[in-house]
């Protein structure tokens, strides 16, 4: 599968996790906050920062959706009002991506209508992102392929159906570099509805390659599905949970995102290929292997028994599947006890 190039990074099979802070709306409301959020981000290691180009209008209307649901973290809240505080204003993108790009990050957004992708086409992103909740829109779809960017497509609360349409629907429209990203579209998710065994799966099933939109809390699933082929790493980010806003119960902050991006490489470094034997690196261990040992002085004629053979460290005698065979014979020569001991001192 060929590698896909989102700036200066390369994502693909040998090449270590790349890793997404998304701002969404945490940066309640405030240019400067966002402003520190691409710099908290920045200092975590992360490769690249993510914006939502929305507005309450382009999603939804007023009076359509109060949310009912007592376990949300929005009960209560009408949706286009939700909206109004999260989005981000469009006039701060640009003072957003220019600082992103000063930081030495990536800088993208998930256009949520067909004016944000030509809004951010203007400020020539990288890759595009389609969200879980935009997945089936077929219109949003074919006007994001038909930029020839690169796409990052969310998979939550779609049906294999669902996504077997939009994947067909963007290689029709010309998208020749497609990422998958497992996703459960829950806020917050939980490790045990996460499912990522679904990632190698998603990845032979569409020939593509594989990520995580993490939402559970903590980086722990986030860093498994490394082991399972995610090269793409989508995590919410905030400077602090107990600041508040629409996603800071379920966002990482500084100290996480710094983890995230240390232990994902290091998963990936481990996987390393299929292999048995005394690697190079451990052959100097071997002196700590067990050997067959003299465990008291024997005389020459002397037969070996459980009683005068150990097997104790270090590795420097005969190997311990010898031990039996050793006890059929006699020693050669005088052994001192604490002699390892060889073919030619037995026979």
């Amino acid at each position: 599968m060929k590698d896909i190039q989102i700036g200066k990074h390369t994502i693909g099979d040998n090449h270590k996790p790349f890793v997404i802070a998304e701002m969404s709306g945490n940066h309640n409301g405030d240019l400067n906050r966002a402003l520190e959020i691409v710099d908290a981000a920045a200092a975590s290691g992360a490769h690249a920062i993510k914006l939502q180009t929305y507005t309450a209008d382009t999603m939804t209307m007023k009076g359509a959706l109060t949310i009912t649901d007592p376990n949300s973290l929005w009960h209560g809240r009408e949706l286009y009002e939700l909206y109004q505080e999260a989005y981000t204003p469009w006039d701060w993108h640009a003072p957003i991506f220019k600082r992103a790009k000063e930081k030495g990050m990536e800088v993208f957004s998930s256009p949520f209508d067909e004016t944000a992708v030509d809004f951010l086409m203007d400020l020539d992103v990288p890759v595009i992102k389609v969200a879980s909740f935009e997945n089936t829109d077929i219109p949003l779809l074919r006007k994001v392929a038909k930029t020839g960017k690169p796409v990052i497509m969310s998979t939550g609360a779609a049906s294999l159906a669902d996504l077997e349409t939009g994947v067909r629907t963007l290689r029709e429209a010309g998208c020749k570099d497609l990422i998958l990203l497992k996703c459960t579209s829950t806020y917050p998710a939980t490790p045990e509805n996460t499912n990522i065994l679904t990632i190698p799966h998603m990845r032979e099933l569409f020939g593509v390659h594989v990520g995580l939109s993490d939402h559970t809390m903590g980086v722990g699933v986030s860093i498994a599905s490394v082991a399972l082929g995610a090269r793409v790493i989508e995590k919410h980010f905030t400077l602090r949970r107990a600041d508040g806003g629409v996603d800071s119960a379920f966002s990482i902050e500084p100290y996480e995102l710094k983890s995230l991006v240390e232990e994902s490489e290091r998963a990936f470094l481990s996987l390393g290929k299929v292999t048995y034997g005394v690697s190079k690196v451990e052959e100097k261990s071997l002196l700590f292997k067990r050997s067959l040992f003299a465990a008291a002085d024997i005389k020459k004629g002397e037969a070996l028994t459980a009683k005068n053979v150990r097997v104790v460290r270090p590795g420097t005698g005969l190997k311990p599947k010898y031990f039996d065979v050793a006890l059929t014979k006699k020693a050669n020569a005088d052994i001192k006890q604490g002699t390892p001991l060889s073919w030619d001192l037995i026979g």
